[in-house]
């Protein structure tokens, strides 16, 4: 990649606060969608390639924290400062049941075969909802050491990972037993927890740290500073060759996965990069920010901004605020 090209991303307006997570679902028939958590209380779906805006979820009355999909794109989950996490059906909008909790919920993630979501947040414990059983009462596994920020799905659903908004490290849960079997030791609370596309590796972003951890031994393989206090890191899904992180400094870094090198620096944003995130293609990944705004930037460079730009034709702002699709005469 050449250090003075300057990228220029796709820019995807909406949101009236920050955003503050982001979802890519995997590659359906249909293509692969991206869903944006904010703090205005709207989670936004978008075509995941041209950032073309397809709805918005309406439903929550606090800042919603985190958002995903499931495998097929056909629901979303979110959660939120209004003591709730939500399932959404993706393809009407409506709410088809709500979770409701005692304090803040802030991550949410479906398992691998989409049959359960598990809710965490200020309560401190993690809660497993069977999605074929809405009313049923949820499995709490064991009290979390701290206020829990971030939860993912391992090893086929047989471990969860979970970090905290006060204490450092990633602890591993093992789902039959409801008990912490490791911790990723780190200095900093994990602000971002992410396993790779091809189930090797387990990426953190800690404090001005990015780390890789092996997925299946949990050794540490790789740990980098980073110029400046990092919110969120994503590696890349097909070749595994770079990682992009974001932070404090408003700037979107791409990085050599081997040597730790800067080899691109991308500024657009006008606050902190609370999450990036690499399309499931490879070939693009996105930004948000505390600016309100969504920045995809293309990884390839044989795929110009003109062409891509010719996808969202016709994508605008209406009078209140929010964006549509504007539908051609043919």
């Amino acid at each position: 990649m050449d250090k003075k090209k300057v990228a220029v991303p796709l820019v995807c307006h909406g949101h009236s606060r920050p955003v503050v997570d982001l979802f890519y679902s995997p590659i359906t028939p249909d293509g692969f969608f991206l869903i944006s958590a904010s703090k205005d209380s709207h989670p936004m779906l978008r075509n995941g390639e041209t950032g073309d805006w397809i709805g918005t979820f309406e439903g929550h009355k606090g800042a919603v924290w985190s958002s995903c999909l499931d495998n097929n794109a056909l629901r979303a989950a979110s959660a939120s400062a209004d003591f709730s996490a939500k399932l959404w059906d993706a393809l009407t909008g409506d709410v088809l049941h709500s979770f409701e909790h005692k304090h803040i919920v802030r991550a949410c993630a479906f398992s691998e075969d989409t049959k359960l979501l598990i809710t965490g947040g200020f309560e401190k414990i993690l809660r497993v909802f069977d999605l074929n059983r809405l009313d049923a009462a949820p499995t709490e596994v064991d009290k979390s050491p701290g206020s829990i920020r971030t939860l993912t799905w391992l090893h086929s659903d047989q471990t969860i990972l979970s970090s905290c908004t006060d204490i450092g490290g990633v602890r591993l849960w093992d789902v039959r037993s409801g008990k912490i079997v490791q911790t990723l030791e780190t200095k900093s609370p994990v602000t971002s927890a992410e396993v790779s596309q091809d189930g090797r590796y387990i990426t953190t972003a800690d404090g001005s740290s990015v780390k890789f951890w092996d997925a299946n031994h949990f050794g540490l393989v790789k740990s980098y500073d980073m110029p400046c206090n990092v919110e969120s890191a994503s590696l890349e899904p097909k070749s595994g060759e770079k990682f992009v992180a974001g932070g404090e400094d408003m700037w979107v870094r791409v990085f050599d996965f081997y040597s730790g090198e800067e080899i691109g620096c991308n500024k657009g944003h006008h606050g902190p990069v609370h999450c990036v995130r690499f399309s499931p293609t490879g070939e693009s990944y996105a930004s948000g920010s505390e600016d309100g705004t969504i920045r995809i930037w293309q990884t390839t460079p044989n795929h110009s901004v003109d062409e891509v730009a010719k996808k969202i034709e016709g994508f605008h702002i209406n009078k209140e605020g929010k964006p549509q699709i504007k539908l051609s005469d043919a």
